[in-house]
């Protein structure tokens, strides 16, 4: 009798302890579970206002390869191979949270021999060209947006893209900086192309015989086709082309280029779009679902813990025994 007593005992403890832990760990799991609901809405409503902005961490470099003919004082020269080296960075100091400033530097060097640098001094005769930007985009939209205090005053005003796209980036056309004419000219939406497994928008832009100066006080035409592929939803551009004329007034073409990304940077280019696409994906499609899932799940074991330890509660005492007294003598 004593030893079933003890075994009474010990599993009504048992009970209590359980039905203990469930009364502790289910409210827990529940506000765990409203936590994490929580979560996957702000991941949906505000977390793209987060992540689909143009980082102020920018420092791109980007290199492009070709042939160039140009004018020798009497007719235009034979090709000979260019490399094109673009450094973009931005100024994070002079950035806010609606508009990154960039600073774009680039030099187009003769590469005959394949070792030249990325730029050289203008007494070189290697240069082709050499030029220096300064520009403000909204981190959003990726168009330009005006001057104001963001850049150096005497600054030239951009307008529409200039470095990107627009993160969902659309089958339409947009006004594209071009810093040859000084001004804004349509990127027509063409087609798609797989870059690696990568789906990107073709954008072409057609210029055909705009007066620009060729030189100081030396005015001529300029026609160029530049053909850019963008990934659509984080607007990077994974490869870009042109194919550039300039002619004298009088007709005498003094520059006819061609010029596309190396192989090495259309990889750098599209693994870089891997990695932000799947940045994407995690915090705006998996960061909610687990969210969803999870608190759910959480929430309805909270639940099912609490009823459990109520169950166990009126178990125990529907079984609780009878204390009797022995009155006998």
């Amino acid at each position: 009798m004593r030893y079933s007593a003890a075994r009474m005992t010990a599993d009504e403890g048992r009970r209590n302890w359980e039905v203990t832990v469930r009364k502790v760990f289910g409210p827990i799991l529940i506000g765990l579970g409203a936590f994490l609901i929580v979560v996957a809405i702000m991941a949906i409503a505000w977390m793209p206002g987060v992540v689909k902005k143009t980082p102020l961490d920018v420092d791109n470099t980007t290199r492009l390869s070709g042939e160039a003919q140009r004018f020798d004082g009497t007719a235009l020269g034979s090709p000979v191979p260019i490399s094109i080296m673009s450094l973009t960075q931005a100024d994070a100091d002079a950035s806010d949270d609606n508009v990154v400033v960039f600073v774009n530097g680039s030099c187009v060097v003769e590469n005959t021999d394949g070792n030249a640098p990325d730029c050289v001094d203008g007494e070189d005769p290697r240069l082709v060209s050499a030029s220096e930007d300064t520009f403000a985009t909204d981190r959003v939209t990726a168009e330009a947006v005006p001057n104001g205090d963001y850049v150096p005053e005497g600054t030239v005003q951009h307008e529409g893209l200039v470095n990107k796209w627009p993160f969902d980036a659309e089958k339409k056309t947009y006004p594209y900086w071009d810093g040859t004419l000084g001004r804004a000219v349509d990127a027509e939406y063409v087609d798609t192309k797989d870059f690696d497994g990568v789906e990107t928008y073709h954008y072409k832009v057609v210029i055909e015989d705009e007066a620009i100066e060729i030189a100081e006080d030396t005015p001529g035409t300029y026609s160029n086709e530049i053909n850019i592929w963008v990934e659509p939803r984080t607007g990077d551009i994974l490869n870009q082309s042109q194919d550039q004329q300039r002619y004298l007034e009088d007709g005498t073409q003094v520059l006819n280029l061609q010029a596309e990304f190396t192989e090495d940077q259309i990889k750098k280019s599209t693994d870089g779009a891997k990695d932000n696409l799947r940045m994407l994906d995690v915090m705006l499609d998996w960061v909610p679902i687990a969210g969803f899932v999870g608190g759910a799940l959480a929430i309805v074991a909270g639940i099912l813990l609490l009823l459990s330890s109520r169950r166990r509660e009126a178990g125990a005492s529907s079984t609780k025994p009878e204390h009797r007294v022995d009155a006998s003598v």
